[in-house]
């Protein structure tokens, strides 16, 4: 079996100054931004789901006497709900921070 390199693998070389890692760069504007817009998007989705799973959750609870027991789903249905709305201004308090930051 014979083997050949490309003229492309016999330059590269893992320690070039171009693939190091910039540790500065979550210190600078550019850094902060992708960050920011992580969170947002995370917060963001977030809320959607747990909306989503808070809705199916509250519609599910029914009131019949032969029903699992009441008091646990609407337990549940407030607690997801409480937590949609920390996400959701958890998303907002990022939003906030990403457009008072890209204003700048």
């Amino acid at each position: 079996v014979t083997t050949t390199a490309s003229s492309f693998a016999e330059n590269f070389s893992t320690s070039s100054s171009s693939f190091a890692y910039d540790r500065e760069f979550l210190r600078t504007l550019p850094g902060l931004l992708i960050v920011a817009e992580i969170g947002l998007c995370f917060n963001g989705s977030a809320f959607v789901l747990y909306l989503s799973a808070a809705v199916v959750d509250a519609s599910s609870v029914s009131p019949e006497r032969d029903s699992h027991n009441f008091n646990s789903w609407a337990a549940s249905s407030f607690f997801a709900f409480l937590v949609t709305i920390c996400y959701a201004g958890n998303t907002y308090f990022s939003f906030i921070a990403w457009r008072s930051r890209t204003i700048q």
